[in-house]
Parts: C-alpha cells; structure tokens; sequence
C-alpha cells in the first residue's frame, strides 16, 4: 500500500523524518517512527538489527589479520609449497 500524504504539514514531517532516521523513503520514515511508537519493529527492521554492518564485518576482518603477525619479506613460498608436497 502506497503511503499519500496530501497534508503538507504531514508531508514536511515526514521528509524531517526521513532525515533524521536516514531513511531511504518517506514512507520507510514514516513506519520507523510509527514501530518505534508502538514498539513493535516489522520483521525488515529485525533483519537490518541482526545483519552485522559492512563496518563491523570490516574490522572484523582486520583484527583477524592483524593477529596473524607481521609480514615476512624472507619467506619462500616456493620452498613452502615444495616441501608441504615432498618435492
């Protein structure tokens, strides 16, 4: 269902909305702040919680690296690979 807002004063409370809750629609605004009123978040907005961030799943992966060590320029890789195969 379309969301119409034919009030401009309803419509400039929605854009405001939209704004400040970084929505991509009005009409996603709209239901933000509705949920958040209620107090019951839609199934969508369960899923966006649980979804770990691009961020969070970057840092993530950084702090795995780095706690791999520092880097070895001295390392053959070839030798490595060599004797893992019994050449």
């Amino acid at each position: 269902m379309a969301l119409d807002l034919t009030n401009e004063e309803l419509d400039a409370l929605a854009e405001r909305a939209r704004k400040v809750l970084n929505a991509p629609t009005k009409q996603d605004a709209v239901r933000q702040a509705l949920e958040r009123v209620v107090g019951e978040p839609s199934k969508e907005a369960e899923q966006a919680e649980n979804r770990a961030t691009r961020a969070d799943r970057l840092q993530a992966l950084q702090r795995e690296y780095q706690s791999m060590g520092s880097f070895n320029p001295d390392f053959n890789e070839k030798k490595f690979l060599d004797d893992m195969w019994g050449n």
